[in-house]
């Protein structure tokens, strides 16, 4: 399959044969190129994620708050989805490539709304424990289910302008929901909450309707030669020792440690334990951090195309140490305007390089991955983020209750930095031009890329 836009031919994506791509690279082209079954799959985007938005702010309102359990009991039982995600999403990887990653889709649109059903009438830890078991499975498979189901109908030379629209799609879907749900619930009224977590299990219901309907043809079983692959062949640790992929998950485990593990529990750790900013005031900076991505992601996108993934990472890595220098700068001055001031633009600025983030590794890890690994491919890398996410709360909040709020920050802007560090030093060297996301001439010869040799021994 070419990796650059190539005008000239057609792009072979599972057995369709698509139109030729178009080399501009405005939202309209993207859409004009864009396979029937991509528009399907980005259409319903905005539905799915208002739902998430509703109840993705009032977890801990509602188990403490509204159902009366303690909070060392809500802390536990939050915690069981990303142990259950981190714990299923190695099988999950495998049952991908075994059965397609359709399969596993309709099954986790099942689970959610199962789960988002029985935990809106939880009225005990264990009904909650059950409602939130599912949801981490769910949850756990969901990356590298979708970016299968996603590159198996998106071909290489759209992919990462689909996932930057994706990610834009996303957060406006979470921030029309986390408004909609804080005009709605109310903690004395049981029923508010009810609603809204039966809102979200119904947001999956359009999903589910395209994948039992007009896309039950797409992200079947994938044949591997003559027959079918089984998966029995391929370990994880063979799939680690393929060209990229281990330094591409190092880079994942480290850009989850420093990012997105520290922005959702870190820094309003550090916000409030330090710098002394109000509740209000993080949900001002979560608002700014939506706005931003929501304005950004699709002129970002038009900025990097074209242009090496692994650079677009490295200057990632120094936006987000630059984010992490305000949070340690509003530490400085607590309780004042100043540090309510620096905690959003945290926030704005990590948005910043989550646009440069979103876009680049899903695609890097789907172009390198071929068609009968794309599970395991894609569940090493959710893993690599899920484990950061699992680890890095532990580790912030010794550090933050222990005083150490310099360390902390010190910490975070040299991980940032590690990121460009690992991005062009470790991870460019082993890749293809087109992988990287270089624009190749459509009459250059692709370069012989000769399958790895995986020994019979090598087994799961």
């Amino acid at each position: 399959m070419p990796r650059g836009p190539n005008p000239a031919c057609a792009v072979s994506v599972g057995a369709a044969t698509l139109g030729p791509v178009s080399s501009e690279t405005g939202l309209r082209a993207f859409w004009h190129d864009l396979p029937r079954e991509g528009r399907l799959l980005l259409s319903i985007v905005v539905i799915e994620f208002v739902g998430t938005g509703l109840v993705l702010p009032f977890q801990v309102v509602y188990l403490h708050e509204v159902r009366g359990f303690a909070l060392s009991d809500v802390g536990l039982l939050l915690g069981l989805s990303p142990l259950l995600g981190l714990l299923v999403v190695g099988p999950g990887g495998l049952a991908i490539d075994r059965v397609g990653p359709r399969r596993i889709v309709l099954a986790l649109l099942a689970l959610m709304i199962a789960g988002n059903t029985v935990l809106a009438f939880s009225e005990t830890r264990w009904q909650a424990a059950i409602a939130l078991v599912l949801q981490g499975i769910a949850f756990g498979l969901s990356w590298p289910a979708f970016q299968s189901m996603i590159a198996s109908v998106v071909p290489a030379e759209l992919r990462q302008r689909y996932f930057g629209v994706n990610f834009t799609l996303l957060n406006l879907g979470i921030g029309i929901g986390g408004v909609v749900g804080g005009l709605l619930v109310d903690v004395d009224r049981l029923v508010t909450f009810q609603a809204i977590y039966l809102a979200d299990a119904a947001s999956y219901l359009p999903a589910l309707a395209l994948l039992l309907g007009p896309l039950r043809h797409v992200g079947g079983q994938v044949l591997h030669g003559d027959h079918v692959d089984t998966g029995e062949t391929v370990s994880y640790l063979a799939v680690l020792r393929r060209p990229a992929m281990g330094s591409l998950t190092l880079l994942g485990f480290v850009a989850s440690f420093v990012g997105y593990s520290q922005l959702n529990a870190g820094m309003p750790a550090f916000a409030r334990a330090v710098s002394e900013v109000s509740t209000r005031t993080l949900g001002f900076a979560f608002a700014a951090n939506t706005l931003v991505i929501v304005l950004l992601q699709l002129v970002v996108l038009g900025r990097i195309e074209g242009r090496r993934r692994t650079r677009v990472i490295a200057a990632m890595g120094v936006v987000w140490a630059l984010a992490w220098l305000c949070l340690g700068l509003s530490g400085l001055v607590p309780g004042t305007l100043g540090a309510a001031v620096l905690v959003a633009a945290c926030a704005g600025v990590f948005a910043l390089g989550e646009t440069l983030l979103q876009p680049t590794i899903p695609a890097l890890v789907n172009d390198l991955a071929p068609d009968h690994l794309r599970g395991r491919y894609n569940a090493l890398s959710s893993g690599a983020f899920q484990l950061a996410a699992v680890i890095a709360p532990a580790i912030s909040g010794v550090l933050i209750g222990q005083a150490l709020g310099e360390v902390y920050i010190g910490l975070l802007v040299v991980g940032s930095l590690l990121c460009g560090v690992l991005a062009i030093l470790k991870v460019e060297a082993q890749l293809e031009p087109r992988v990287n996301g270089v624009t190749v001439p459509p009459d250059a010869p692709p370069p012989a890329t000769p399958e790895p040799q995986v020994h019979p021994a090598t087994t799961d």
